[in-house]
């Protein structure tokens, strides 16, 4: 070949990757600007129902509005923000990772966006305050259903691209390992396609016939348990793209290794297994499943623990790695020594503080007889926040942080600002859910749109602390929130060029990058075998009961 046909194929390879990237950036910012979007609408609607409930502001009290914020943020920031985000980095992430372009990536955003829009509708005018749990007899306005089963199918159009840039570049390196950062989006993907069946199935068989009066009725016992199947598993599908952050950006922007690339394939293997088949301990009140069925997910469900521990350790021993090598001595001399105003290093430590906390009570809610004293209470309310906004959505914030200048080009605007605006999100978070728990354990209710008993001198003791303390956290995190989404827009408009070192886009590295790894922790073939004897074990019988075997005490569905 002539030295002018090999610059061709160069020239040629160059700009199809050129391509490929720039497609990966457009859909990855659009997909997150969607996603962020709904985190600034969403925050202010969480401030007032902290308002509200807290009894300080008499002239808040509105039940239809309390329940028509609740759901609308509830699906803005649990449905809304995490599947636009994970979408959006997916496509970035394989793009980059390996070079792979998205076939179906802009008709799943626009089929999701479509749906976010049309279910938005009927949730601002309250037609369809429910919630975001899907749990009948409640049933909102058709169109609600049907905007929320777009989003899903709108996300199966990522799970579809993901799969197939993973399937392509395993066929075209055989026997080399995935870069890790492609693994760890694909099995997420994997496991979400295995998760959304439970609520798709709720939506499309039951409350979409029911709520367009095609159907009379349908079972509720039957509705939670295919919302079961999608209940729990959602938040590890809201959680990996965080410990993607976490293993394969945080210690590169650190300034040291990844600990372990093969720890880091066995936490997001084990959480891809034990993730979906525990849904039953939401359920640990509900009489249409028998407790042997309760048992099996509660081990499920302490499974779990396993690879956040191992995250717990492999993360905190990158960090380590790096704070030594920037000259950190004695046992914790490392941790002071770390750059503390790096954005992602930063989001990450606070974030594995609010994980610890989240834990240990995630353990408490797993275990039958303790959950039974804190299930509908606001306990519940403090845990599912701390573990979502706090452990999850922070790196999210922080992922963005890393994001943006690669995708626009431009400087960030202030990294100070992102600092101090992360302080202020993980503070704001702990000041607003940790009045939560204590409430929880005095007794407050969950679920409700006031709580009226400021006429008990005790209740106004025990109480009254903690919900001003909550309204302060709220007030906080809102904050926090605009302050990010100013940082962001400041910018994009940034007429600043991006540093060589912010633009290049570049995953932490192992101590030891792995030449080859076990086929078990390189494919998903064993696993997704794996996944769905599980589930047939774990959702087979409880699911065909109500069909076919009937429980006692309840009719079955179809009769």
């Amino acid at each position: 070949m002539s030295m002018t046909a090999q610059l061709s194929t160069a020239s040629g390879v160059n700009h199809v990757d050129a391509d490929i990237k720039a497609s990966g950036n457009s859909l990855g910012i659009w997909a997150m600007r969607v996603a962020f979007i709904a985190l600034v609408v969403g925050l202010p609607m969480g401030f007032f129902q902290a308002a509200e409930r807290s009894g300080l502001f008499p002239w808040l009290e509105s039940t239809a509005v309390y329940f028509a914020s609740t759901t609308t943020h509830g699906v803005l920031l649990a449905f809304v923000l995490t599947t636009f985000f994970t979408m959006g980095f997916g496509y970035h992430t394989m793009a980059h990772s390996i070079n792979k372009k998205a076939f179906f990536g802009w008709i799943g955003f626009w089929v999701s966006l479509v749906g976010t829009l049309i279910a938005a509708v009927p949730m601002l005018t309250g037609a369809a305050s429910v919630l975001y749990t899907f749990y009948p007899p409640e049933m909102a306005h058709p169109a609600f259903y049907v905007g929320a089963t777009l989003l899903v199918v709108g996300s199966w159009f990522w799970v579809a691209d993901m799969l197939i840039g993973f399937t392509q570049w395993k066929r075209e390196n055989p026997g080399k390992p995935v870069p890790l950062v492609m693994f760890a989006i694909a099995i997420n993907a994997l496991m979400w396609g295995w998760t959304s069946l439970g609520v798709a199935s709720e939506v499309l068989f039951q409350l979409i016939p029911v709520s367009l009066g095609l159907m009379e009725t349908l079972d509720p016992g039957l509705a939670r348990t295919l919302f079961s199947w999608t209940l729990h598993a959602i938040v590890y599908f809201w959680l990996i793209p965080a410990y993607i952050v976490m293993y394969t950006i945080m210690p590169k922007e650190a300034g040291g290794r990844l600990f372990s690339d093969e720890m880091a394939r066995i936490a997001f293997v084990m959480l891809f297994i034990f993730s979906v088949p525990i849904g039953f301990h939401h359920l640990y009140l509900d009489p249409m499943q028998a407790a042997g069925w309760k048992l099996l997910h509660m081990f499920g469900t302490f499974m779990v623990a396993i690879p956040t521990f191992i995250t717990g350790f492999t993360v905190i021993a990158s960090l380590e790695i790096a704070g030594r090598l920037r000259g950190g001595k004695g046992l914790f001399g490392w941790i002071m020594a770390l750059d503390w105003k790096n954005p992602v290093v930063l989001a990450g430590m606070l974030s594995l503080l609010m994980l610890t906390a989240g834990g240990w009570g995630g353990v408490i809610n797993a275990s039958y007889s303790m959950d039974v004293m804190v299930h509908n209470t606001q306990w519940v309310t403090g845990h599912f926040h701390l573990i979502f906004g706090g452990t999850t959505v922070i790196m999210y914030l922080a992922g963005a942080y890393w994001l943006w200048p690669k995708i626009t080009g431009h400087a960030l605007y202030s990294k100070t600002l992102a600092v101090w605006q992360l302080w202020l999100y993980a503070v704001g978070m702990v000041v607003l859910t940790g009045p939560w728990h204590a409430l929880g354990l005095a007794g407050q209710p969950r679920r409700v749109s006031s709580t009226p008993y400021n006429q008990f001198p005790e209740v106004v003791a025990s109480w009254g602390t903690y919900e001003l303390l909550m309204v302060i956290g709220a007030s906080m995190i809102v904050v926090s929130g605009f302050m990010f989404i100013y940082n962001l827009c400041k910018t994009a408009s940034s007429k600043i060029a991006a540093s060589e070192a912010e633009a290049k886009v570049e995953y932490a590295q192992a101590i030891h990058p792995p030449v080859r790894v076990p086929r078990l922790l390189n494919s998903f073939t064993f696993w997704n075998w794996a996944m769905f004897a599980y589930m047939i074990i774990s959702y087979g019988y409880p699911i065909l009961q109500f069909a076919f075997i009937g429980t006692p005490g309840v009719i079955p569905w179809g009769y």
